[in-house]
Parts: C-alpha cells; sequence; structure tokens
C-alpha cells in the first residue's frame, strides 16, 4: 500500500508540471503557484506512507542537530577566507612557474 501512495504522490507533480508548459500563454506567478500548491499536496500524500514519515523523522532530526552547530564568529570566518585567498595565491604564483619552468624544459628539448 505504501508503494501506491508514492506512486499517486507523483501525479499532482507530473500534472503541475504538464499544465505548466500547456499554459504557457498565462502568468509565470500563477503557474509558479500551481507547482507549488502541487508540491504540498504531493508531500502530504507521500507523508501518509511508511517512507515519507521516515524522512519527516529525517528532517525533524537535521533541524534538531543543526542548533546544535557551534558557527564560526565573523573574525573566525574573515580569517579562515583571508587563509584560503593567501593559499590560493601561492599555489597559483607555484603552478605558473612551475608552468613556465616545464615550458622552457620543453622548448630546450625540441629544439
Amino acid at each position: 500500500m505504501d508503494k501506491l501512495k508514492l506512486i499517486v504522490a507523483t501525479f499532482p507533480i507530473v500534472g503541475a508540471i504538464a499544465a505548466f508548459y500547456y499554459y504557457s500563454d498565462q502568468s509565470l506567478l500563477l503557474r509558479v503557484i500551481g507547482i507549488l500548491v502541487a508540491v504540498v499536496c504531493s508531500a502530504l500524500i507521500a507523508y501518509q506512507s511508511t517512507a515519507g514519515k521516515t524522512a519527516w523523522a529525517f528532517v525533524k532530526d537535521s533541524r534538531t542537530e543543526v542548533r546544535k552547530v557551534v558557527w564560526p564568529t565573523r573574525k573566525e570566518t574573515a580569517q579562515t577566507t583571508m587563509f584560503v585567498l593567501v593559499a590560493v595565491l601561492i599555489m597559483g604564483v607555484f603552478f605558473f612557474l612551475l608552468d613556465m619552468l616545464l615550458g622552457a624544459a620543453v622548448r630546450l628539448l625540441t629544439g
């Protein structure tokens, strides 16, 4: 029965996508609202299945874990960004010089 519910849950989305292109002469806003309504309807239908309830529990647990994360301060973010930029610059210069050296070696060998 769960598989049937998941299959039925795809119908509103498929229908909304078909309607989106069929009614291409209508307002884009109305067509996008139609797709969003279809996605909500599909989600409600899918939630009735075991897989849907498991997915919703995963989303709730994920939100709980994200709240536990200690996010970096503005200063830490700026310092890390500067470190990455300097590292990229140094590696860029290194590979440029290596390319120049290898190109000169190839030119020397091939005459």
